[in-house]
């Protein structure tokens, strides 16, 4: 089937690369237009309703009429010259925001997308009065607007904001500051925006950089890029419509983490076709460049319909979890890989077919096979000594390994540069209130199922005054009931970090027990906040680790039986990759818990990483894995294959290890700690997988395992000699390339797409 489709690609290249080009523009133009509109900043939404603080806002939305997109704004006012502010400076204050909850903010709409296809962020802000700092220095305001906080449409109507309120406080002598939520995000990608820009065009050069070393061409660098670019568009506007059409909403990381895997895979999955076309033009340089091509894609593209498929499968098994940030994630990437494999299988080999030899202009290395380098070398060593090449490849990943004893979770959202204004707000902020006073937490109280009880305020005494006999709550706020009575809240502080450990403890241990047992006869109560949340994020992941790892790994293995028809081989690349997996999350925690003195690492890191170092490192042990079974079929013996298999494939290896562990080490720039961590982590997860799993250990391991790999297949066996009769010849000792004995001293041979010269 591939097969046919390769050749059907080839015959009608420029139709396919027509195609692919207005697919990727439209798609493209839905992606960007409509990305925003299916995101859910707020982590809370993602948990299932069965959760306490998912209790908590259901009763919020249909008791209170809170709004899930409303984003708080704490705004600081004080005195241009430092005094305390007098009473008349507190009614000016009140008087200005009372005219700036009047000012309806206008929406920029960007010049590259059409107008209609934007969601319109011109609304009018809720402003209300806060606080007072104890000493009278500031005052504080609490500003609302509707809309996805990360969305730089909805950022620039705070901006805009931002400047009005600046003014009218600075025509009365007033000094403003604003912070929290939308205001941080404002701030830190105006902070990081010259810098994820260089890191882009750094990412970029990277990649030009190695293919210019790799193929020696013009071409070859620029058009991977750019037949990317559109898959990527058209990959982006696919999940997009997909979350829309199924009415899924997706994690705020999500458009970071598809931009890097289509970028990543796909540059991979045109390295592989690329190298193994230069190959097969060398090996026939009177075959027409069509021809070729679809032989190219063919052969190679079961392995990356294979590599695909495991990607596709392994992010599958997130829609067993039941944290919905996981589960979201799961058929994004899935669609994502399936857009780009669709693509690899189709636009890609038309454009080898359209462009053919000029490829790789103005290269001459078309004409002659190149001498042996580093790579024949290091299989040369691989097959002499395997035993020790597999000694020193395990002992390091142990050793890597090691560092995940010990391994903390850390469940706070993390914050952006200290240097924003929202920052240094926010630090004047806690110098005069607790810790949790811009982020209130709520106890939401509601009549319990059908009964209809109605609540008094003094029903709710007994519960603010246990509330604030808890130690570690700083302040509790007057019960506020709704207009029927039916429900009530009360807010409280608290006066510590609530993004720590402490905080989650002081919620779910002391907290809720009093909630549950002070709540009124005939009502339930429920708490919410974002050590609330958090709380039972911690408890639903932990959940879904025990149950989506090991589906993960079995549908895995089960992929790699299918397609290697083996039993021995699966086994192997599984251990190696498992042992991958254990030395990436040991080196992450080294580096973020142990030296950068953070909390733990990323609640998100385990799983995320587990998924994508073993989902995409698994791409390329199938390479090598295809590449070396099929060495195997061809007369010689097994380390001589494992060599030929090394020399051959390790560039192509190589060279996409490094673009894809620099793609995702990339995300180190985000303002996120989250991303940050599964960014730099899974790229040397990736370096790992490339560098040491696929060209050093596995072949090592099969090289000492020889044809038995493939058990019970006799996938591998070669003629004359390696098998025949029921018995095996001795294989002679892998010798240095030029000097191998039989088929592989300068002798040509057959093989599925045309003679081959081999030295």
């Amino acid at each position: 089937m591939i097969r046919s489709l390769a050749a059907c690609t080839t015959r009608h290249a420029w139709k396919f690369i027509l195609l692919w080009t207005v697919l990727g523009l439209a798609l493209t133009l839905v992606g960007q237009s409509k990305m925003y509109s299916v995101t859910e900043p707020d982590v809370g939404n993602f948990l299932p309703k069965s959760y306490d603080s998912a209790a908590a806002l259901r009763i919020a939305e249909d008791k209170f009429g809170a709004k899930p997109d409303g984003n708080a704004v704490t705004v600081l006012v004080a005195r241009e010259d430092g005094r305390k502010l007098a009473a008349a400076d507190s009614a000016r204050i009140d008087k200005i925001a009372t005219g700036l909850g009047k000012h309806r903010l206008t929406m920029k709409n960007p010049d590259d997308v059409p107008s209609f296809m934007l969601e319109d962020h011109s609304q009018t802000p809720l402003v209300r009065p806060m606080t007072d700092a104890p000493d009278k220095s500031f005052r504080l305001l609490s500003v609302s607007l509707k809309g996805n906080s990360n969305d730089p449409a909805l950022q620039d109507v705070f901006r805009d904001f931002r400047e009005h309120a600046e003014k009218e406080f600075g025509r009365a002598d007033l000094r403003s500051g604003f912070t929290g939520g939308l205001a941080d995000l404002a701030d830190t990608a105006e902070d990081q925006e010259d810098t994820e820009k260089l890191v882009g065009i750094l990412t970029l050069g990277l990649i030009v950089l190695l293919n210019v070393l790799a193929f020696r061409s013009v071409l070859a660098a620029l058009l991977p890029l750019l037949a990317v670019t559109i898959i990527g568009g058209a990959a982006t506007g696919a999940v997009v419509g997909t979350a829309m059409l199924f009415d899924f909403k997706l994690d705020p990381s999500t458009p970071s983490l598809i931009t890097v895997v289509l970028l990543g895979i796909g540059i991979d999955y045109f390295l592989f076709l690329l190298f193994r076309f230069r190959e097969l033009l060398r090996a026939d340089p009177a075959a027409r460049p069509r021809d070729v091509a679809g032989e190219c894609a063919g052969r190679v593209g079961a392995a990356i319909t294979s590599a695909a498929l495991t990607i596709v499968a392994a992010f599958a098994t997130l829609g067993i979890a039941s944290f919905g940030q996981f589960k979201v994630l799961g058929p994004a990437i899935a669609v994502c890989v399936l857009v780009m494999l669709v693509a690899s299988l189709t636009f890609m080999p038309a454009l080898l077919a359209v462009s053919g030899r000029k490829m790789f202009w103005p290269s001459k290395s078309l004409r002659k096979e190149p001498r042996p380098g580093m790579s024949a070398r290091l299989g040369e060593r691989v097959a002499r000594r395997p035993f020790l090449f597999a000694a020193a490849s395990i002992g390091l990943l142990v050793a890597l390994s090691a560092g995940a004893l010990g391994m903390k979770m850390d469940y706070g959202t993390g914050s952006g540069p200290d240097d924003t204004p929202a920052a240094v707000t926010a630090k004047e902020i806690s110098k005069a209130l607790p810790g949790g006073v811009d982020s209130p937490h709520t106890v939401y109280v509601a009549a319990d199922g059908a009964k209809k009880v109605t609540i008094d305020r003094a029903g709710l005494e007994g519960l603010a005054k246990d509330l604030k006999a808890v130690k570690g709550v700083g302040r509790v706020a007057a019960p506020v009931l709704n207009k029927e009575h039916t429900a009530a809240k009360v807010d409280f502080y608290l006066d510590m970090d609530v993004q720590s450990q402490h905080a989650r403890d002081v919620v779910s241990d002391e907290v809720r027990p009093v909630v549950s047992k002070a709540a009124p006869p005939g009502t339930e109560a429920h708490v919410s906040g974002q050590a609330a949340i958090f709380s039972d994020v911690s408890e639903a992941v932990s959940k879904d680790l025990k149950v989506v790892f090991p589906v993960a790994a079995a549908l895995i293995a089960l992929i790699l039986v299918a397609l290697l028809r083996s039993l021995l081989a699966p086994l192997v690349l599984m251990l190696a990759i498992g042992l991958g997996f254990t030395a990436t999350l040991g080196s992450g925690v080294l580096v973020f818990q142990h030296l950068l003195d953070r909390p733990g690492v990323s609640f998100t890191l385990p799983l995320v990483l587990f998924l994508f170092v073993v989902a995409l490192g698994t791409d390329y042990n199938i390479l090598i894995s295809d590449r070396i079974r099929e060495e195997m079929g061809r007369p010689g013996s097994a380390r001589q294959a494992v060599a030929a298999a090394v020399r051959h494939t390790a560039p192509a290896i190589v060279t996409a290890g490094v673009v894809l562990a620099g793609s995702f080490a990339s995300l180190a720039v985000n303002p996120s700690p989250a991303t940050q961590e599964i960014g730099l982590v899974t790229a040397l997860g990736i370096g790992l997988s490339s560098l040491v799993l696929s060209i050093v250990l596995v072949p090592a391991v099969v090289a000492m395992l020889g044809r038995a790999t493939w058990w019970p297949s006799r996938s591998g066996r070669g003629s004359g000699g390696a098998h025949g009769g029921g018995h095996r010849a001795p294989a002679p000792a892998p010798a240095p390339y030029g000097t191998y004995p039989g088929p592989y001293q300068q002798q040509e041979y057959g093989s599925p797409y045309g003679s081959e010269v081999r030295r």
